[in-house]
């Protein structure tokens, strides 16, 4: 198979090929692994690819679902899969491998797809850019040496070059939707507890973090929701699903929906104007396509509710990491953890409990207080990041001389629309559905109430016909790179 041939495929349409026995499963592992020889020196999104799942794969290992041997990246911050490395894109855990599989990474063996290596992060993805001092930045592929968001940029660029046509994602302030942005690419964050933290966990990030994929189409965002929305025996609790599949909602108009749209800022941030033009365009072809739409945007201080975060986000991460340098025998300093990641370690043993009940407390009320918007709107429509792809060096973990809770208030304000949804606990999806004038990718995001994903599907369907942007090819592609 050409590599422009591959790369014009979706997941399912892979998968597809596998059903009809035009292509092996090991031919698509081969496959990928020339996109990613290409695409890679490029981008930077792979930092390894693993030799029994490509030129040794044992075709009867793959699970019998939906994506059957397609190509797949893990991201190296979770989904861990027994036996294999989990570096956190840290120096400090450089070779330190995973004890147990997790049940997202089960999930997608299950689905049928072929984890064939791991996808580059930043460090503890923490940051909302991934650029990293272990294996270095990855690019965008729209313009290298220009941020692919974070903390999922790895598995998205991937996604967007053509190395795979999906990957692992995960999401505590934005990690999915942010590369989603930022790279042109669909990024879901399901509901709060839609797809299961366990064995090790139960409310990943205190009920903040979320894991899902990066996807090119709607119907591979819908297929894999179906495949991980499973409830696992031990979770804390389990949330209402619709009767049918969630593939069952692709094409089909959810109603006439009462949509609140806004693209002013959230914090001393501005906003590009072109970025919100974007949110006004898309608000008019949701109103001509029956909905009723008006600005609306809910009251919340995103710079007071970043630094207040800092103590539920941090609480315990000094004890993880120093599990992590006992594991691996190093010690914790600047030659170990980046200049922003040690500040935050260092400030995360002072917190203490009261810090962090109060943390809490702020975030309960905070939830409630951002949940006004849903009491009278079914949707929230805004930018998913303020601006577009920046430059590397402006909002990673080594910047010298800057506090932890500084530093989190000046990554916060481009992606400042992101992590409202976290706190939340509310679904919510990018959507790349302009370009900007520089020939940088715009995302708009869409918010639902709790449980309420089927309508993100049935809105994403519906403007992914009408806003289409399929035929983009970023000039970091396979097609272009590669034979």
């Amino acid at each position: 198979m050409r590599l422009d041939e591959y790369a014009r495929f979706d997941a399912l349409g892979l998968a597809e090929l596998v059903r009809k026995k035009e292509v092996s499963p090991r031919d698509l592992a081969a496959t990928a692994a020339r996109a990613i020889a290409v695409a890679n020196p490029a981008v930077n999104a792979v930092v390894e690819t693993y030799p029994d799942r490509i030129e040794d794969l044992d075709e009867k290992t793959l699970g019998a679902g939906p994506f059957r041997g397609v190509p797949f990246l893990i991201k190296d911050v979770g989904g861990h899969e027994k036996g294999r490395k989990i570096e956190f894109g840290s120096r400090l855990c450089q070779g330190l491998r995973s004890e147990t599989d997790s049940h997202v990474a089960e999930l997608f063996r299950a689905a049928g797809l072929n984890i064939l290596g791991r996808s580059n992060a930043p460090e503890y993805s923490i940051a909302g850019t991934t650029e990293n001092a272990l294996y270095g930045n990855t690019s965008t592929p729209w313009r290298q040496g220009y941020s692919p968001g974070g903390s999922t940029g790895g598995g998205t660029a991937a996604v967007v070059s053509g190395m795979v046509p999906i990957a692992h994602g995960s999401d505590i302030g934005g990690s999915i939707r942010i590369p989603a942005s930022w790279c042109g690419s669909i990024g879901l964050k399901p509901s709060r507890g839609r797809v299961s933290a366990g064995p090790l966990k139960d409310e990943s990030g205190f009920g903040m973090a979320a894991n899902f994929v990066q996807s090119k189409t709607m119907r591979d965002t819908a297929a894999m929701l179906d495949c991980l929305a499973v409830p696992q025996v031990g979770d804390p609790f389990l949330i209402p699903k619709p009767s049918e599949p969630y593939a069952a909602f692709l094409g089909r108009s959810p109603g006439r929906l009462k949509i609140g749209w806004s693209a002013a800022a959230l914090m001393d941030a501005p906003v590009d104007a072109e970025v919100a033009a974007a949110v006004k365009r898309t608000a008019e072809v949701l109103a001509s396509q029956g909905h009723e739409v008006v600005e609306a945007k809910p009251e919340f201080d995103v710079e007071e509710a970043s630094r207040r975060m800092l103590d539920v986000w941090f609480f315990g991460f000094d004890l993880g990491l120093e599990d992590y340098a006992r594991r691996t025998g190093r010690q914790i300093g600047p030659d170990t953890l980046e200049a922003v990641t040690l500040k935050i370690y260092e400030y995360s043993k002072i917190i203490g409990t009261g810090g962090f009940l109060a943390g809490i407390a702020f975030m309960n009320r905070a939830r409630r207080r951002l949940a006004g918007i849903f009491a009278e709107h079914d949707i929230w429509l805004s930018p998913t990041t303020a601006q577009v792809a920046p430059p590397h060096g402006l909002y990673g973990l080594d910047l010298p001389d800057i506090s932890a809770a500084d530093w989190i208030v000046l990554a916060d304000r481009p992606v400042q629309y992101t992590f409202p949804h976290n706190v939340m606990g509310t679904p919510a999806i990018s959507l790349p559905l302009a370009m900007h004038s520089n020939g940088l990718p715009i995302g708009v995001q869409l918010g639902a109430r709790p449980a309420h994903e089927h309508l993100l599907i049935g809105l994403g369907s519906a403007l992914e016909q009408a806003m289409p942007w399929h035929d983009r090819v970023p000039p970091l592609h396979v097609s272009r790179l590669g034979a």
